[in-house]
């Protein structure tokens, strides 16, 4: 008994030592946005000046990644379900070779798929000086998440016998899909649709490349307050990033907990 609760409490100790060494930089760097001064510590009192500058320094930042997460959300829905939905209903070496091909952007790093895409398409200016440029590079980022997510659910559902079962009562392709594959594969969208919307807000190195001193999101604004601006300002940078990214992972959390496991293959509905 005593070396099963000697383990316990060594694991106790790893794991309050992990969160610690994670938590205590967010948390330090967090109260120094409220801080008046991050030299003289708390003895300076709290202010919100800090978050006041930040938003009307860099406010369109901030409403310039929500607004290409949610582009890049909707252009994954779009592209990723129904693919996810071709490559479950008919395994074979090609649908698995297509799926390794969509997934490549993850392997790659994020510098050498934005160069690619200046190389390509940068002599377009408009395009190159447009915010869709770093939606489209966000897509090609985030879209193998929602496409695994989905395929993972629809394989768990075996949504090829549902399929079957309702094209025998006169379904149309189209009536399958709205009103048997997504239904079933709700799990894998929500987690993907979350898991997406969290990569396009936080990502950075593929939107250092991409962005133009007009496109500037809220990670490329965060790591230039840390280049030009005083500690302070930075820190309450960090802080809204948190208030804008947290809820949404507690969410993908919350969410995964709350939905019910599908059935494994030749299990009972």
């Amino acid at each position: 008994m005593i070396p099963h609760r000697l383990t316990f409490v060594l694991q106790l100790l790893v794991t309050l030592a992990c969160a610690a060494f994670l938590l205590v930089p967010a948390l330090a760097s967090m109260l120094a946005g409220v801080t008046a001064n991050y030299f003289q510590g708390l003895r300076s009192g709290l202010t919100l000046r800090w978050i006041g500058e930040v938003l009307a320094l860099y406010s369109g930042t901030i409403g310039l990644s929500i607004a290409i997460a949610l582009g890049t959300l909707g252009v994954t829905l779009v592209l990723g379900v129904p693919a996810a939905w071709a490559l479950a209903r008919k395994p074979s070496r090609l649908s698995r070779l297509v799926e390794e091909v969509v997934t490549l952007p993850v392997a790659i790093p994020g510098l050498a798929l934005a160069l690619a895409l200046i190389l390509a398409y940068g002599g377009f200016r408009a395009f190159r000086m447009s915010p869709l440029f770093i939606l489209v590079g966000h897509v090609l980022y985030t879209l193998p998440f929602m496409l695994r997510a989905v395929m993972a659910v629809l394989a768990a559902v075996d949504v090829k016998a549902l399929e079957e079962g309702a094209a025998s009562l006169g379904a149309s392709p189209l009536q399958r899909f709205f009103h048997v594959v997504v239904p079933n594969a709700k799990g894998g969208i929500l987690a993907g649709a979350l898991m997406v919307v969290t990569l396009s807000i936080g990502e950075f190195n593929l939107t250092w490349m991409l962005h133009t001193p007009l496109t500037k999101t809220l990670p490329v604004g965060l790591a230039d307050s840390y280049a030009s601006m005083r500690l302070e300002i930075a820190s309450a940078y960090t802080l809204i990033f948190f208030v804008l990214i947290v809820p949404l992972l507690v969410a993908l959390q919350m969410f995964g907990r709350a939905l019910p496991a599908a059935p494994a293959k030749g299990g009972r509905p």
